[in-house]
C-alpha cells in the first residue's frame, strides 16, 4: 500500500499470509510431483506383471501340448503317408518360438538342457555323449521349457 507521499509500505499481515500460501503451495506441489511419480511406479510394476503373468501363462499352456506334440512325432515317425505333416508341424512349432532341443546321439551331454537318466561307461575317455533320446525336449523364447531325457555315454 501506498501512503500519501507514495512511499510503499507493507502490510505483516498480508506478507505472512503470502509467505503461508507460498509454503502450503510448494508442500502441495512436492505432493502431487510424488503422487505422479508413485502412479507411474505403479503403472510400469502393473504392465511388467502382466507381462509376466502373459507369459506365465503362454508357457503353461504350451507345456500342456507337450504330450500331444510327442505324440504326433512319433505318429510321423511310424505312418511315412503322414511325413507331408512335419512340415506345418515344423512350421507352428517356429511361429510358437518353440524349438526342440538338439539330442542327437554323439552330441555332448548338456544338464541345461538335457536330463540323464542312465549313463553308461566307455572307454572313449571322459566326455559325456548322448547315445539315444528318449523324449524331446523344448525351449520356448530362450528358456529350456521341458529338458530333453536322454542316455548319456561316458
Amino acid at each position: 500500500m501506498k501512503d500519501i507521499n507514495g512511499v510503499h509500505h507493507t502490510n505483516p499481515k498480508t506478507d505472512q499470509k503470502t509467505a503461508d500460501l507460498n509454503t502450503k503451495l510448494a508442500e502441495l506441489t512436492a505432493d502431487l510431483q510424488r503422487t505422479r511419480a508413485d502412479f507411474e511406479n505403479f503403472r510400469k510394476q502393473t504392465e511388467l506383471q502382466k507381462r509376466q503373468y502373459g507369459e506365465s501363462i503362454r508357457f503353461s499352456t504350451v507345456s500342456k501340448f507337450l504330450p500331444v506334440l510327442d505324440d504326433l512325432e512319433r505318429a510321423i515317425s511310424a505312418y511315412p503317408e503322414l511325413k507331408p505333416l512335419e512340415k506345418t508341424f515344423n512350421k507352428t512349432l517356429s511361429d510358437l518360438k518353440l524349438q526342440k532341443i538338439d539330442s542327437r546321439p554323439s552330441i555332448e551331454f548338456n544338464p541345461d538342457l538335457h536330463e540323464a537318466i542312465s549313463f553308461e561307461e566307455t572307454s572313449d575317455g571322459n566326455r559325456e555323449l548322448i547315445s539315444e533320446t528318449l523324449r524331446p525336449g523344448y525351449i520356448l523364447d530362450g528358456e529350456t521349457l521341458r529338458p530333453a531325457m536322454v542316455k548319456v555315454t561316458r
